[in-house]
């Protein structure tokens, strides 16, 4: 595997060091844009938040196939997947998907709890995606409820420069050493399909396609037809198969200074937990025969996402307002199922898991003055979401709970461009909901343009976070068991402040160099966890714990003619203060260091492209309770490597396009952990699954 691996990087470095051709597009770049906490597009540069971009090019050379995928290349976030449910969360600043708020074009995503948190990033595939925006930080301000460690936006494409541009592309990839083409076979197939056409100079139409079928990975587990007697080897799959498809349709209208789209999505998932646990049921024939079942559970997600866009001017007032309607419907069902006769013997009727119907709107009046000095911008939100939620290990009160929260917020806050250098931004929210008490969030923020190539960003601010339906309502007590929600939680309340330097220059050579220094501080407080109350059994969620987390980070990206290269690292501290009945953690600060480094490369002649991408994440430690008697240890978690490597050529006046590449090149699957601590009616694994290990790829791209 050494060999595999130099043999990689020595490819890599010889084609960095052989780049001699100048790029003429490199040297004609549009300036990059954002919208991301801006009161309407914005340059980068000019952006008082400091945003992270990652464009479609760059989405494109990694051949990634979700969101997941694409943002698991980047420092501090790290994709966090639960195999027995299929879902996949971003963890940023050590805090899980609760925490962060993901959006569609600037609008909140529905998942399974609600809107725009504990998004799983599998289910949002690449198709027809512009960039993704990502801001670290408490941005309650702007996206209200769940911003409290970051935002990510992702930007769908909403102009095309052709009358009618169609684009198809076909991925197949091992997942690990698995691969089948058959349709009960092995490996992930995956498959898309874009159309944009340009109706007039003032309308625009584009209807998208994603098929991703992932077969699963059995891993140290034997499938879903295994039925042996050997209590060594477990029946199943270590990752469960899961089949996506995904379509969405958008119009839009655009004059002089008005324009509106509207876009319909759509989305079907078929999951599958096929059980470990088998029953050997003897037959009584007389003959010694027996059955062997399993109890298998199937989920199916449908989620339709409706959304409208209007950007106006009323006199001089600019007015941007987006409007949705979203739900999505999680249902599973049970079923017993005949392991070597491959049939279905009972079947229950199927339920809903998690259901959300959502009605979001947020507007957005700004340019008052209609003064290039002092600007101000008035908004309001509002979200009410109806949904239900049942527990896989029961449901509430022996049904489905069916709650609603209304939540309206208005917002305000005033940009100051002080001088052509020094500009300023206050905000103010106000969030007022049926269900919790008002919460007031306020925001800082302030740019310092140091050089003609250079900015200084200060950012303060604050977000609350909501109690999901799990903290509220979870009611499962049984002889064992005595796991209870609580209806009186308050929203935990996040702070952040940081500081984000970036200079970019020319150099000689035509080499073009551009770094930057960040340092950002984050503090929960009233962080909510599931706690002991009374011994030996009975757990609350409570409002307890205080969580603090310092990240400082450093990037150097360099450009010359038709190579780029980037370099990366940062480290973090997480402080973490828990209470149980009788011991409270420490409280000192356990540090994670990461590294990662990017290189892309392309030959003008031929047009062939390389990309590597490359990411070290370092042993990461926490406290979890040993035990009652013993109070809280400090765990670790391994370290790991993680490395990709592609190869594009494109043909045929650039209308198709091959690529070939391996990804997780050092074949990272689970990870030695003595850092998980057990819920309150499991105990902490040894293990943590976070990839199945090394794959390769294939993908052809036909557009016109």
């Amino acid at each position: 595997m050494k060999k595999k691996v130099l043999s990689v990087l020595s490819l890599s470095i010889a084609f960095w060091m052989n780049a001699q051709e100048k790029d003429s597009l490199t040297k004609n770049k549009i300036e990059e844009v954002v919208i991301t906490g801006q009161y309407t597009q914005q340059s980068i540069n000019k952006s008082i938040y400091k945003v992270d971009v990652i464009d479609a090019q760059q989405i494109k050379n990694m051949a990634a196939t979700n969101v997941a995928d694409v943002l698991n290349q980047s420092l501090n976030i790290q994709i966090t997947p639960d195999t027995r449910s299929g879902n996949s969360t971003a963890n940023m600043m050590g805090l899980d998907g609760n925490y962060v708020k993901i959006l569609i074009d600037n609008i909140p995503v529905v998942g399974d709890t609600g809107l725009g948190s504990n998004i799983d990033l599998t289910k949002l595939s690449l198709n027809n995606i512009e960039r993704i925006e990502i801001v670290k930080g408490s941005m309650g301000v702007e996206y209200g409820n769940g911003a409290v460690a970051g935002v990510i936006n992702i930007i769908t494409r909403k102009t095309s420069a052709k009358k009618v541009a169609v684009k198809a592309s076909l991925q197949e990839e091992t997942v690990r050493n698995n691969y089948d083409l058959k349709k009960k076979g092995n490996g992930r197939h995956i498959q898309n399909f874009n159309v944009d056409y340009n109706i007039d100079s003032n309308w625009f139409a584009n209807i998208s396609f994603n098929h991703n079928q992932f077969m699963g990975y059995e891993g140290e587990s034997r499938g879903y037809k295994y039925f042996g007697t050997d209590p060594e080897i477990k029946r199943g799959y270590e990752w469960n198969p899961k089949d996506q498809y995904d379509a969405s349709a958008l119009v839009r209208y655009t004059k002089n200074k008005t324009s509106f789209y509207y876009k319909l999505s759509y989305l079907n998932e078929k999951f599958n937990f096929y059980n470990p646990e088998m029953s050997r049921i003897p037959l009584n024939d007389g003959l010694g025969g027996v059955v062997y079942q399993s109890r298998d559970r199937e989920y199916n997600t449908n989620r339709w996402i409706h959304q409208f866009n209007i950007q106006a001017n009323l006199g001089n007032i600019r007015y941007m307002g987006d409007f949705s309607y979203q739900t999505q419907d999680r249902k599973y069902f049970d079923y017993n199922y005949d392991i070597p006769n491959r049939s279905v013997t009972s079947k229950d009727e199927k339920r809903s898991y998690y259901q959300t119907d959502i009605v979001y709107s947020r507007g957005m009046f700004s340019n008052f003055l209609n003064n290039k000095t002092f600007d101000f911008q008035l908004g309001y939100e509002l979200d009410y979401t109806n949904g239900q939620a049942a527990l896989i290990a029961g449901q509430f009160f022996g049904d489905s709970v069916k709650r609603n929260i209304f939540t309206y917020s208005t917002f305000v806050s005033g940009e100051w461009n002080i001088s052509d250098q020094f500009s300023v931004r206050p905000g103010a929210r106000l969030s007022v909901s049926d269900r919790f008490d008002n919460q007031f969030n306020y925001a800082l923020s302030a740019r310092l343009k140091t050089s003609e190539n250079s900015n200084l960003r200060a950012v303060a601010g604050t977000a609350n976070r909501f109690p999901t339906y799990d903290e509220l309502f979870t009611y499962f007590v049984n002889i064992n068991h005595d796991l209870q929600g609580n209806p009186d939680l308050n929203p935990e309340k996040g702070f952040s402040a940081g500081l984000f330097w970036d200079q970019n220059f020319s150099a000689g050579n035509d080499w073009k160099i551009a770094y930057g220094v960040n340092a950002l501080y984050l503090d929960v407080q009233d962080r909510i966890e599931m706690v002991m109350v009374k011994k030996p059994s009975t757990y609350k969620y409570m409002n307890l714990n205080t969580y603090r987390n310092m990240l400082l980070s450093a990037n150097v990206d360099f450009r010359k003619d038709q190579l780029a290269f980037s370099l990366r690292g940062s480290v973090n501290g997480t402080s973490v203060s828990m209470n149980e009945l009788e011991h409270t953690s420490p409280t000192d600060f356990q540090y994670l260091v990461q590294a990662g480094a990017s290189a892309n490369y392309k030959l003008k002649n031929s047009g062939t492209g390389f990309s590597l991408y490359y990411k070290y994440t370092g042993p990461g430690r926490n406290y979890v309770l040993e035990s009652d008697s013993e109070g809280f240890r400090l765990g670790k978690t391994d370290g790991f490597h993680m490395m990709d490597f592609i190869v594009s050529q494109p043909f045929w006046k650039d209308h198709m396009e091959v690529s070939v590449g391996v990804k997780n090149i050092f074949d990272v699957t689970s990870l030695n952990s003595t850092a998980n601590a057990g819920s309150a009616h499991t105990a902490g694994a040894d293990r943590i699954n976070l990839y199945y290990g090394r794959s390769y790829f294939a993908r052809l791209i036909y557009q016109f």
